[in-house]
Formats: C-alpha cells, sequence, structure tokens
C-alpha cells in the first residue's frame, strides 16, 4: 500500500457550532473562535477554527481507511504515536474540507506495524489548507490477547469491534462498501509552502519582544473525566482506553487516560492565547512519549511550558519548544511549534 492514494469519498464541511465545541473541548479562548466580530476584525468572513481542529478529520480518515483497506487490524489496538501539522491557511465556518490520505511507509517490528500515513486537506476551490504527517503503531490481530479482545467488544460503539467491521466488508447486498473511501489513481495534489498572504499577516506578538530563550509563562490545565467524555463526543475518538477502566487495564494501562490529540489541542491553546493570535501557528508537531491517567473521582492537572528556541527575522517567525506533564510524567518527547510574529 506504500504510496497508494485514498479519499474520503465525501466532504467535510466546517460548521460555527463544531468550532465552538472544540475550542470548548481544547480551552480555545481566543474570541476569533467564539465572536464572528473578532474574526472579521483578523479578515476572515467566519470563525476561526482553533489549530488542532483538524484532529477530528485526521482520525475519521484514518478509521475508514482501516474500516476499507486495513481491515486486518483491530482500531482498539492502532496507537498514534506522532502527529505534524503544517498550516497553510487557517480553517474557518464554510470550508468543505477534502481529504486525501497515502500511506508513505511501512516497517514491521515484532508484532508491531509501524506507518506513517499523509494527509492532506483541501477545500471546496481546491486550496492547499493542511499537511500532516501521522505515524500509527498497530498489533496484528493475531498477537492481540483474547481478554482484552474481549474487553473491548463489550464497551466499544456499536459497529466498531473487529468482528462487525470485517462482516461490513464482505457485504453481499446492495453497492459495494467502500467505508468512506475511494482509491485514486490521476489526480495530483498541490503541494506547496506555507501560505502567507495579507489574510495570513500575524496579529500577535511582535517579532522584536522575544530573544532565544525567552520562557513562557506556565499553565496548568485540569482534566476531569466528563473533560475526556466531551472530547471524545466532539472529536469521534471512540477508543475505549479513554473512559472505560477496564479495557484501559486489559491494555497494560494504569487506568483510564487521556487523549494524545487533546493534550496537543490544549498546547496548542496554551501557544494562541500567549500569542494572541489564533492562526499564527504555521507548524505544530508531538512526539507522545506518555499518558496523563485521569481518575474517576478527581481530576488530574497538565502543566504546559515553552521557551523560544529559534527565531528567523527573514519571515519574522519563532520556533517554540513545548513540554506537558502530569503527575511527573513527560507527555510529550518532543514538541515544537513555528509561530509567526508581527
Amino acid at each position: 500500500m506504500v504510496g497508494r492514494h485514498y479519499r474520503m469519498s465525501d466532504h467535510y464541511e466546517v460548521g460555527r457550532e463544531k468550532i465552538r465545541e472544540f475550542a470548548r473541548a481544547v480551552r480555545g479562548r481566543h474570541r476569533a473562535h467564539w465572536h464572528e466580530d473578532a474574526a472579521w476584525e483578523l479578515g476572515y468572513d467566519g470563525l476561526v477554527a482553533p489549530p488542532t481542529f483538524s484532529s477530528i478529520i485526521w482520525p475519521l480518515l484514518q478509521r475508514r481507511m482501516f474500516d476499507s483497506v486495513l481491515t486486518g487490524y483491530d482500531i482498539s489496538q492502532v496507537l498514534q504515536t506522532e502527529q505534524r501539522i503544517r498550516a497553510h491557511r487557517p480553517l474557518v465556518v464554510g470550508d468543505q474540507l477534502r481529504c486525501d490520505s497515502y500511506v508513505e511507509s511501512f516497517r514491521q517490528v515484532s508484532d508491531m506495524d509501524f506507518m506513517v500515513i499523509r494527509n492532506v486537506l483541501t477545500n471546496q476551490y481546491k486550496e492547499l489548507l493542511q499537511t500532516a504527517h501521522t505515524t500509527v503503531v498497530a498489533r496484528t490481530d493475531a498477537e492481540v490477547a483474547t481478554d482484552l479482545v474481549t474487553a473491548v467488544d463489550g464497551v466499544i460503539m456499536s459497529g466498531e469491534a473487529l468482528s462487525h467491521r470485517r462482516d461490513a466488508t464482505r457485504r453481499s447486498a446492495g453497492p459495494p462498501f467502500d467505508g468512506g473511501m475511494i482509491e485514486c489513481f490521476d489526480e495530483v495534489l498541490p503541494d506547496g509552502g506555507v501560505d502567507e498572504a495579507p489574510v495570513r499577516v500575524p496579529r500577535g506578538l511582535a517579532f522584536g519582544e522575544l530573544r532565544i530563550g525567552t520562557e513562557l509563562p506556565a499553565r496548568v490545565v485540569p482534566l476531569s473525566r466528563g473533560d475526556l467524555v466531551n472530547y471524545a463526543g466532539v472529536s469521534g475518538d471512540s477508543n475505549p482506553i479513554h473512559f472505560s477502566e477496564h479495557v484501559a487495564v486489559a491494555a497494560g494501562l494504569p487506568g483510564v487516560v487521556s487523549h494524545g490529540l487533546l493534550t496537543m489541542g490544549l498546547g496548542a491553546s496554551y501557544l494562541t492565547d500567549w500569542l494572541g493570535d489564533p492562526a499564527a501557528i504555521s507548524e505544530y508537531g508531538v512526539r507522545f512519549a506518555g499518558f496523563a491517567p485521569v481518575s474517576a473521582i478527581r481530576q488530574c492537572e497538565i502543566e504546559f511550558r515553552g521557551r523560544v528556541k529559534a527565531l528567523d527575522p527573514h519571515r519574522r517567525a519563532a520556533t517554540i519548544a513545548l513540554t506537558a506533564s502530569s503527575e511527573g510524567r513527560k507527555l510529550f518527547g518532543r514538541a515544537t511549534a513555528q509561530v509567526l510574529l508581527r
């Protein structure tokens, strides 16, 4: 499958209330996520989505790929280890997103399959919006413990158990089942640099305000089981390790843990709030190193910190190194963001 090209067979339309729901889930405080007048002041026609809003789209695309062309894996055993996003322009209300996906590399280590998937977002005008690279690791189904499979099948959303997905691919009645995914053979997608047209003029911090080594103010974010359930509903991430103690323990975890992409989204909000500009992040990448356990009876806390790692006077941009930790656990193995400055 390496090098093959797949596309979601329908587009995803970015909605006003969905942006607000996602901003609430990742603690995005900028007024342009919530109020049209604030977005208009920045030059946009509608609400601006938080930088990681596309984390709704990428898992949706990947699930459809696992439903239609990677059917040998148990979705509950697919773990995302790294996510990198390059933003060519922010997502706004009314964008009709077309999602394309390529398997860029594959390697097998023992009973683990490692895949790097390149995902591309364009809109109804064929404008390039985001390019993302997702690294996932999947256990081969033959090696998955029976008790874990049983635990997952008992709590996962109806229709998403491995046996149900396999049955769906063998449907004989009606039109062929494509899982919402089609393979493409003849269309080349755009592949350009970060768009810095006037609409992207940064409105936040000035370049002259920063120095290499400048420390960002720390932020502590509380997370409860309610926050995890809310994010699961908003993002569509139905992995039961984020709500079922039984499944989490069977998977070898200490208990229910936070979503990696939720932590990544909280980190993006931490940055944009500091910058004062919801569209200032041009590149953002996180290698996930650990999970934050979330008790059923009390909140956990995630602490975010940042430091200016490099400055680019030509682009008036900065590279920020981020850290996230919870109860002494390091959540990010490596996390950096490139941000545009006035």
